[in-house]
Parts: C-alpha cells; structure tokens; sequence
C-alpha cells in the first residue's frame, strides 16, 4: 500500500522532485535508438507528415448508390403521438431515385402518423410535408441515376398518392376542419 503524497499546504516537509534535475525536454523513458538510425528528434508526434486520413472531404454522390449526380437534402418525418413527437432526418447527398424513394417512404410515414398530436396536427406536420415536397422538387431536377459499380438505388415504389397509408390523414384533417367549423359556428351564432 502507498501512502499518499504530502499536502504542501500543510506545513509539513515536502520531498524533492526527483526528476526537478532532468532536462526538461529529454524523456528518461525513452528507448535508446536502433543501431544504424539517427535518434529521432523531440516532439516527433506532433510533426503532421501526413494528412489525416479522415480530414478529407467525402467523395460526392449518393450515400445510398454512389451515383455521382446528388444533392445534399435532408429528408424529414414526422410522428405525433398524443403529447409526444418524435422527428427522422436522414442528411443526404441522395441521387434522383434514392432521393424521391426516401421522400415517398417519409413522406407516407408523416401522413399515417404525423397528424396524432395537437401541435403536430397544426405545426410540425404541415411543416415537414412542405420541406418534403420542396425535396422532391430538387431531387427531380436531377439527371437520372447511374449507380456506382456493384451498389444499386432504392426502389422508388408507388408515388404517394397511390399508397394506401397516406389516406389516413384524412381522418385528422376531417376531425380538424370539424373542430374549426364549430367554432366559427358558435362565434357567429
């Protein structure tokens, strides 16, 4: 067991640092150097001979299908659920097809579970559908995809309007206008 070191505060004696003589650039654990090579000078780790391997910019094109045709847009989903919500952002770059697939996958999410919440049914859900819809516009301007060897896009599906989820928004929509009619009926009454 070893005692712990003088409090030099205290008053009592403090030892002598045993290495207050050493030169204060020199390691007294360094090894000495290999036969036939020079030492190594001080501070070699903090020379930068290389650039870091990850320090450079990622390669452009679809995260998904390394088509070099992308646009960095990030593609949002919304889902409310009574007093909580929950917010999915997948960032790109994303080519055409994978781009438009996520948009119709995230965007039929936000329609069958994005309206079940108060302040999702006024603010966040219209709000993610418009960023939505100005994502498929971008996206659509693109050239069409042409892959990186061996990878393939994402399957674009059904447009939107043809998958069966989405008309469950429907439901809040007609619960909202019914709400909103009521009021306006009991105000001019």
């Amino acid at each position: 067991m070893t005692t712990p070191p003088p409090n030099p505060y205290s008053g009592a004696p403090v030892l002598p640092n045993p290495y207050a003589g050493a030169h204060p650039t020199q390691n007294p654990y360094a090894q000495p150097p290999a036969p036939g090579h020079p030492p190594m000078p001080q501070h070699q780790q903090y020379a930068a001979p290389y650039p870091h391997p990850h320090a450079q910019a990622p390669a452009p094109g679809c995260r998904n299908c390394g088509a070099p045709e992308a646009a960095n847009i990030a593609v949002r989903a919304h889902v409310g659920v009574l007093i909580m919500m929950r917010f999915h952002t997948l960032k790109g770059p994303f080519c055409r097809q994978c781009g438009r697939s996520l948009v119709r996958t995230m965007t039929t999410k936000t329609l069958f579970q994005g309206w079940w919440s108060p302040l999702s049914l006024v603010v966040f859900t219209p709000f993610t559908l418009l960023w939505n819809l100005i994502a498929s516009i971008k996206f659509g301007k693109l050239p069409p995809s042409e892959p990186a060897p061996g990878r393939q896009p994402l399957d674009e599906g059904p447009p939107v309007y043809a998958r069966p989820l989405a008309y469950v928004a429907i439901v809040p929509l007609l619960w909202a206008t019914w709400v909103v009619a009521n009021v306006i009926a009991d105000l001019t009454a």
